[in-house]
C-alpha cells in the first residue's frame, strides 16, 4: 500500500496529464466519457516492447521473486493480447460522471436500478485497482431478478474512482487520507440524493475507507461491508480459539510473504 497521506499515483497534476487529459469538474454531475488518446496506448505498447529483462532466477519457485517466465508471459499478454478499446467501451456502456468534491474532480459510475425502492450501495476499490474491479457485479446487483435473484435485493450503484486513480483528479498536497476520502464519499452520496439511507462496501484501500465511514456515521449510512477486515490485535493473544489462531496465521502469512 502506498503512502496513506497521498494515495495519488501515476499521473501528474490535477486534471490528468498530456497522455490522459481530464475535463474540469464543477459542483454539477457532469456526464463523462472515457477517451484515452491513441498516443497513450501506443506509448504503453512501446515501453512493453522495449523492456529489459533481468537474469533468470536461481530457483524453481517464487522465493527469489516473480519467476522470469511468469513475468515474460505477463508482458506478452499486455503487449499483444490486451484490448484497451474493448474495456474502454465496456466502461462507457455505463453512466459515468465527474463532479468537484473537496476541491478535486471525482469520477464515478452511477447506475440506478429499475426498482425504484433499490438500496443505494457505494462500492470503493483499492490500490492499485480501479472501478474496473466492479464491472462484472453491476448487472447482478442492479437487476438481480435477471440473474437468478430476487427483485427486492436490487441496488442503485455508486462506484467512484479514488483521488489520483483512474479518472479522478490527483491531490496536489498531502493529507488525502482515509478520513478525508470517507467524508468526500458521504458528500457524494448526499449530492446524489441518497442521504437518507445507503450502504457501503470496500476492499483494500476501500476497506479502510468504509471502516472510517462506519466510525463517522454520516447521515443515512446503514451497515458497511468489507472483504478485508483490518481490525486485528497488534500482538498474538494467549487465549485464542482455533478459528482465531488460523485467522492470525493468515494475517502473519500476508504481512510477511503475500504482501510483497
Amino acid at each position: 500500500m502506498n503512502d496513506p497521506d497521498d494515495p495519488g499515483v501515476g499521473r501528474d497534476g490535477v486534471g490528468g496529464s498530456l497522455l490522459l487529459p481530464l475535463p474540469a469538474a464543477s459542483s454539477e454531475l457532469t456526464p463523462f466519457e472515457v477517451q484515452v488518446p491513441e498516443p497513450a496506448v501506443n506509448d504503453l505498447h512501446s515501453r512493453l516492447r522495449s523492456v529489459r529483462w533481468p537474469e533468470k532466477e536461481l530457483v524453481s519457485d517464487w522465493t527469489q521473486g516473480v519467476p522470469l517466465s511468469e513475468l515474460q508471459d505477463l508482458i506478452v499478454y499486455w503487449r499483444d493480447g490486451y484490448d484497451w478499446r474493448r474495456l474502454e467501451a465496456e466502461i462507457n456502456a455505463l453512466p459515468n460522471y465527474r463532479t468537484e468534491l473537496d476541491g478535486l474532480g471525482i469520477h464515478f459510475i452511477h447506475v440506478r436500478s429499475s426498482n425504484a425502492d433499490a438500496l443505494p450501495l457505494l462500492l470503493t476499490h483499492g490500490w492499485p485497482g480501479s472501478v474496473v474491479e466492479f464491472l462484472d457485479t453491476v448487472g447482478p446487483l442492479v437487476d438481480p431478478a435477471r440473474h437468478g435473484g430476487n427483485v427486492e435485493d436490487a441496488f442503485h450503484l455508486v462506484i467512484p474512482s479514488l483521488p489520483g486513480f483512474g479518472f479522478s483528479d490527483r491531490p496536489r498536497e498531502r493529507g488525502c487520507n482515509h478520513v478525508r476520502i470517507a467524508r468526500t464519499w458521504a458528500e457524494l452520496m448526499r449530492r446524489l440524493g441518497y442521504g437518507e439511507r445507503w450502504v457501503a462496501q470496500g476492499g483494500d484501500w476501500g476497506s479502510g475507507i468504509v471502516h472510517v465511514l462506519a466510525k463517522l456515521k454520516p447521515e443515512g449510512l446503514r451497515p458497511v461491508h468489507t472483504n478485508w477486515p483490518q481490525v486485528v490485535p497488534a500482538e498474538k493473544q494467549d487465549a485464542m480459539t482455533s478459528e482465531e489462531k488460523r485467522a492470525w496465521d493468515q494475517v502473519i502469512q500476508f504481512r510477511s510473504v503475500d504482501n510483497g
